[in-house]
């Protein structure tokens, strides 16, 4: 079975305006899958192919000018030299939907596409399922065996042992991906680093704390984060603040995109495990983040989410902003709703009282319902939220 991805009408209205469409995201989020289904009469390439690679960088106009027709061209990082030529044929046949790229690095990719491609592509990001798209193929999943499991296709469709897929993941492709782009002498200290980010879901980032934990500079923790960005392994969500007397905050918070990756990380091997865990909440928030990031990424706009925090610990965990309004969203992973749910929207409210729009809890538990100025949603329903 296919699972209809929520990008895909955002992908295909794009394809008739540019003439080429660049999709990235993390290996194995499903970027091949998509643009082969979406675009069938396209004659598809993948440059992990060393053959066919060389063949492309020993001749590159012959090999893009050999089809006449419309081409997908997967893993375009492995042959970026290819987007200075796809550069002068658009230039000269502007023709919408020409080319579609896919990448998983958009460290240096990016880079590449800027200076070949400005104005002639459109990129997406396409991450691992989001919780909808998961469901057409385990619909009755429970909220730990979703933390546990996270959102990778492959999980899914393939019925994958999460565990035994995310160490062959983290082995394979961040190891080796990695060490390709930054010189890691240490892969020990590396491998400590990133199960230590991984301690961290949620938490205000301090490099400092970082790097004394693992015994590296902050300089190097800077690019090491920097890259684990950049290969769509975490995020960093950065602070709501404007210019008010309250001392806030400015310093971002640490997110994985993937929380079945972070459980991993965690030691974490199994459904009993996660109820029982201290970072199940962390873990929590984590998903209901990501699945609201995914809803704006996937129809190929930034996603405008922030948190909040002030000197006096008042807080909310997602702050959306849409226009000048701010949507605020409060996320816990208990079943049962209480009162003290409500205090960091109240200060919120009281901060921006001109901004605000509305307020949201978001919670386990299956009670959806108004309260006032503030209503109450189960964790499945988040991303209908913006």
């Amino acid at each position: 079975m296919i699972v209809k991805r929520e990008m895909e009408s955002a992908v295909k209205k794009i394809a008739q305006q540019f003439p080429v469409v660049t999709i990235t995201g993390p290996r194995q989020s499903g970027k091949t899958t998509l643009v082969r289904h979406l675009f069938p009469e396209h004659v598809y390439y993948t440059l992990e192919d060393p053959d066919l690679r060389e063949l492309a960088l020993s001749d590159p106009r012959s090999f893009l000018d050999s089809s006449k027709e419309a081409i997908i061209l997967d893993e375009i990082q492995k042959a970026p030299e290819l987007l200075s030529y796809i550069q002068g044929i658009v230039d000269r046949n502007n023709r919408a939907g020409r080319f579609i790229l896919t990448g998983s690095h958009q460290f240096h990719l990016l880079g590449h596409i800027t200076q070949s491609l400005a104005g002639r592509t459109f990129i997406f990001k396409l991450l691992p399922f989001s919780m909808n798209e998961s469901h057409q193929l385990a619909a009755d999943d429970t909220m730990e065996s979703t933390l546990f499991k996270g959102l990778y296709p492959g999980i899914y469709d393939k019925r994958l042992d999460p565990t035994l897929t995310y160490k062959a993941y983290f082995e394979m492709y961040i190891e080796r991906d990695l060490r390709q782009i930054i010189n890691i002498k240490d892969l020990r200290l590396f491998r400590q680093f990133v199960r230590l980010c991984a301690g961290r879901i949620g938490q205000i980032l301090s490099l400092s704390n970082l790097s004394n934990d693992v015994g590296v500079s902050v300089p190097t923790i800077k690019s090491w984060i920097s890259v684990l960005e950049a290969s769509h392994i975490l995020f960093l969500l950065e602070p709501y603040y404007e210019n008010i007397s309250k001392r806030l905050i400015k310093s971002p918070k640490l997110y994985f995109y993937d929380t079945g990756l972070a459980a991993y990380l965690l030691g974490i091997e199994n459904e009993n495990q996660m109820d029982r865990d201290p970072l199940k909440g962390n873990l929590f928030e984590n998903l209901v983040i990501v699945d609201i990031i995914k809803k704006r990424l996937n129809i190929g706009l930034d996603h405008n989410c922030y948190f909040y925090r002030d000197s006096n610990q008042n807080e909310v965990d997602l702050v959306y902003k849409h226009g000048r309004d701010l949507r605020p969203i409060e996320i816990k992973a208990a079943k049962t709703f209480t009162s003290d749910f409500l205090k960091g929207l109240k200060s919120f409210k009281d901060t921006f009282p001109e901004k605000s729009f509305g307020g949201t809890i978001v919670y386990a538990g299956d009670l959806e319902k108004k309260m006032g100025e503030f209503s109450l949603s189960n964790y499945k329903n988040a991303a209908s939220l913006i």
